[in-house]
Formats: structure tokens, C-alpha cells, sequence
């Protein structure tokens, strides 16, 4: 699997799971479209991928793929909070 094809399959994966967990009482479903990368990489036979959807669900996504044994572990994350912390206060 080259690095396009791990992020058409790291998009689907996200989506399905996504409509899976969704509340079945909105009556919402979101595509591979509705899927973003935040951010990639590519290393050997290895990538990861940061994603995120149209959802305001707080979630995000982690996608490694690991080349070796043609598998890709999937994390799912919920942001708590985002705050600003200043660099000083740590000198």
C-alpha cells in the first residue's frame, strides 16, 4: 500500500467509524469527503496520519500504517480542552 492509497483507506476508516458511533437519532451520515488530513508523513514502508471531520464532535484521528505486516492501527481521541499556556511561565 503506497502513501495515496493509505490515506483514501485511513479516510474511509474514519468516516465508518464516525456514522458507527454517531447517535442514530440525528439521522446524519458523513463521506470520505467530509474526512481531512491535518497532517502526514511518510517514512520506509511506514506512514501516519492525523485526521479530522466536518463533525463538531471534538474528535480527531490517528492512522499508522505498518508497512511490515500490511496493517493500520486506528486511534480515536476526543479533545477536552485547548488552552494557551505561555512559555515563560515554564522558565
Amino acid at each position: 500500500m503506497n502513501h495515496d492509497q493509505f490515506i483514501t483507506a485511513a479516510k474511509q476508516a474514519v468516516a465508518e467509524y464516525t456514522n458507527e458511533h454517531m447517535d442514530a437519532t440525528d439521522n446524519f451520515h458523513i463521506t470520505p469527503e467530509d474526512v481531512y488530513v491535518v497532517w502526514s508523513v511518510k517514512a520506509l514502508q511506514n506512514s501516519k496520519a492525523l485526521l479530522s471531520t466536518s463533525v463538531t464532535d471534538g474528535m480527531y484521528y490517528e492512522l499508522t500504517l505498518n508497512g511490515d505486516k500490511g496493517e493500520i492501527y486506528f486511534d480515536a481521541y476526543k479533545k477536552f480542552q485547548n488552552k494557551t499556556l505561555k512559555c515563560g511561565d515554564f522558565v
